[in-house]
């Protein structure tokens, strides 16, 4: 049973690291967790030779069917942009579309996202944001919200993740229930979101709704909604807004995946250990913990610590592992692509420039 625990755990883990290689102690603790993926930033990508040397070695420890996750999402969020090529932001690609009349641009962008992944060795990107572009998130979320209203919302998630899934790359909609109305960096701080359950049902909610059966993994924030039942639990440790409203109200059965729970907004609230616990027993799926191996060791210890203590959360860990390998199976299922010659790459590069040339040149004067 001990054992069994260990390797719910781990598999209910995705993890960062450190550089461009794999130490020896990463490739040691990672050994020990095997979890059930990692998170590369641009303090570990060089090219795509070493980014997908560094995956292979990574995923090696850990368990089967493995995400290779990486934030692209366009503008501000691109991990890519300095190995690859910048990709504009969902806003502008958003705004172009709409004033060309031409919803293939967003087709596209998700295409062009999902080759340039896959060529650096990865299977999932962490996008489209789904929060609504409002002018109290302005300053905090600037370009990275496609638009201000709901419609415009679903239009271009639904068109970015057709493009995504054309390629096999899987795509992560967030930031669940919304941080359109926010206005602190969940980075730094928990925001606290005064809207009713009304307004963020018919608002915020609404582009989860339109699109749960077309969302692979949804991303659940770090914010708190005191005019909700929720109160000012961050929705990340919230069984009211992962069991109640993701689960049951909207029905969603895809992949639950926490923001990174080295965040202010969440340990400002309750530390690692607490958070942990706290957001499996809520109902999430993966915690991604992005950093730093003694905040990943610290979660890794006080989930099998619940377990042991507890045997209805030893129950909900194991069930919670199995079905989250299922799902894994499915969605992961697939070989890591072929790495694209020179000049191929090459060839992506200059569609990718081209395209954000394009994207500029269709934005209303």
């Amino acid at each position: 049973m001990a054992m069994m625990l260990r390797r719910a755990a781990g598999s209910l883990l995705v993890v960062g690291l450190e550089g461009t290689e794999l130490t020896r102690l990463e490739r040691a603790w990672l050994t020990v967790v095997q979890p059930a993926g990692i998170i590369l930033f641009r303090r570990n990508i060089v090219d795509a030779q070493q980014t997908r040397k560094l995956q292979a070695e990574a995923t090696a420890c850990c368990a089967a069917h493995s995400l290779r996750c990486v934030d692209v999402e366009g503008g501000p969020v691109d991990r890519l942009r300095d190995a690859l090529a910048p990709m504009p932001s969902a806003q502008a690609v958003a705004i172009a579309a709409q004033h060309t009349g031409k919803s293939g641009l967003v087709r596209e962008q998700g295409k062009l996202i999902a080759q340039g992944v896959k060529a650096f060795g990865f299977n999932t990107t962490l996008a489209p944001v789904l929060d609504l572009a409002l002018p109290e998130s302005a300053a905090v979320m600037g370009a990275r919200a496609a638009a201000p209203a709901v419609a415009g919302v679903v239009s271009y998630a639904r068109n970015f993740l057709a493009g995504l899934a054309a390629q096999g790359v899987v795509g992560c909609g967030k930031h669940f229930p919304g941080l359109g109305a926010g206005t602190l960096d969940s980075h730094l701080d928990t925001p606290v979101i005064g809207r009713s359950t009304r307004e963020l049902w018919a608002n915020d909610l609404a582009p989860y709704r339109e699109l749960r059966n077309e969302l692979p993994m949804i991303m659940v924030n770090h914010a708190a909604y005191p005019c909700t039942p929720g109160k000012d639990k961050p929705a990340s440790a919230s069984t009211y807004w992962i069991t109640t409203v993701l689960h049951k109200r909207l029905g969603y059965r895809g992949i639950i995946f926490s923001d990174d729970m080295e965040m202010g907004g969440i340990l400002k609230y309750m530390p690692m250990e607490e958070a942990a616990v706290s957001a499996i027993a809520a109902g999430v799926d993966l915690i991604e913990i992005c950093h730093s191996p003694e905040l990943i060791l610290r979660a890794y210890e006080a989930l099998i610590a619940e377990g042991e203590r507890s045997r209805v959360f030893s129950k909900l860990l194991l069930d919670r592992a199995s079905q989250t390998a299922r799902r894994r199976a499915k969605l992961f299922a697939g070989a890591v692509p072929r790495a694209l010659t020179a000049r191929q790459f090459e060839l992506l590069r200059e569609r990718i420039l081209r395209f954000g040339k394009k994207v500029r040149e269709a934005q209303p004067a």
